[in-house]
């Protein structure tokens, strides 16, 4: 009977340590504005672009708290013209990158009217990419 009360104790101990663990444990905040965006933006794009160099028109915007859906999340969208893989200039795009928690979550095409009205400024950093390192 000394055993099975040690062991009730036991366990008590162990789920009161395992609650207070998750207690403390900071939920995430989702709606963290990005810093360095345009940096980052530019490291990113340098690796998703059919090839970096020779991008025309290039913009962006600063990071706006914006409705995505039923949740409010940071977006920055991103304008310019880039080759294709026949080295073809494809016409000026417009995409939205999605922030969750002040990082890159997302990154598509701009659909509707998400960056319809959107505060584009120059982005000549995005102009001057180079060809990745192998």
């Amino acid at each position: 009977m000394g055993t099975m009360m040690t062991v009730a104790i036991v366990a008590a101990v162990m789920a009161g340590c395992s609650s207070d663990k998750n207690a403390s444990t900071p939920a995430i905040e989702p709606n963290v504005m990005p810093t360095n965006y345009r940096k980052a933006m530019l490291e990113f794009l340098q690796g998703q672009l059919i090839d970096p160099v020779g991008v025309r028109d290039a913009y962006i915007t600063e990071p706006k708290l914006q409705a995505i859906g039923t949740e409010n999340r940071y977006i920055v969208c991103v304008r310019y013209n880039t080759k294709d893989s026949y080295g073809q200039y494809i016409g000026i795009r417009d995409n939205v990158a999605i922030y969750f928690n002040g990082r890159l979550n997302q990154y598509l095409p701009a659909r509707g009217d998400i960056c319809l009205n959107a505060a584009y400024q120059r982005f000549p950093e995005l102009e001057t990419l180079k060809r990745p390192s192998s």
